[in-house]
């Protein structure tokens, strides 16, 4: 990828500081310091909608070209939205035909979020999500809840120690896991019994002597 401008750097430069010291409700900026194109954003999925509860990663990618064009955006984390497609790949008009050079990723992020509160099936890139949304809400709400249950459940304590939670894809592992540490404790157990069984053995038959 080509450097970026010293005008593209002063202009990022300038908009992370923006977002550092005001935040958007529902976004966290991170930022690479050995990198300032690469620009990332954790969601929360906004309250009432099929996104509540998620955590959703996406990035900005920066050109060379910026900020005379647009970045273009990807979640990172799979998401089912009808402006989201199956790559990642983000279509909202404010990252094409309605860019303007003075526009900042304060607002390219807001818009982004703004899509997780009002999907708009017009301009679909998932064909699928967009369809469900046109014949009713409550079947795209369905699956869109789902998919975020199964791919942006926010970390637990469990999860980022490697816990129970954070094993089994298909859930079977920590099941086994807990089978297989049973019955070590088990098998250890019965062990202890039997030798203090012996023990016992061994010292009634001291006292006979």
């Amino acid at each position: 990828m080509e450097p970026l401008s010293r005008e593209a750097l002063t202009k990022l430069a300038k908009d992370v500081k923006d977002l550092s010291q005001n935040a958007i409700d529902g976004v966290k900026v991170v930022v690479n310091d050995d990198n300032l194109a690469d620009v990332q954003a954790e969601y929360e999925g906004p309250a009432g909608t099929p996104y509540e509860g998620g955590l959703f990663r996406m990035r900005l990618a920066i050109g060379p070209e910026f900020p005379n064009a647009p970045p273009k955006g990807y979640f990172l984390t799979k998401i089912f939205h009808p402006n989201v497609s199956a790559s990642g790949e983000i279509c909202v008009n404010v990252l094409k035909r309605d860019w303007k050079p003075d526009l900042g990723l304060r607002h390219v992020l807001t818009v982004i979020r703004c899509l997780l509160i009002e999907p708009n099936a017009e301009s679909a890139l998932n064909e699928e999500a967009g369809k469900l949304l046109l014949e009713g809400f409550g079947e795209f709400a369905k699956k869109a809840r789902l998919m975020t249950s199964i791919h942006a459940r926010k970390p637990t304590v469990l999860t980022a120690a490697g816990g129970a939670n954070a094993v089994n894809a298909d859930g079977s592992a920590a099941a086994a896991a807990g089978t297989s540490a049973g019955a070590a404790v088990g098998g250890a157990a019965k062990a202890s019994k039997a030798a203090a069984s012996k023990l016992a053995e061994k010292k009634k038959s001291l006292k006979r002597l």
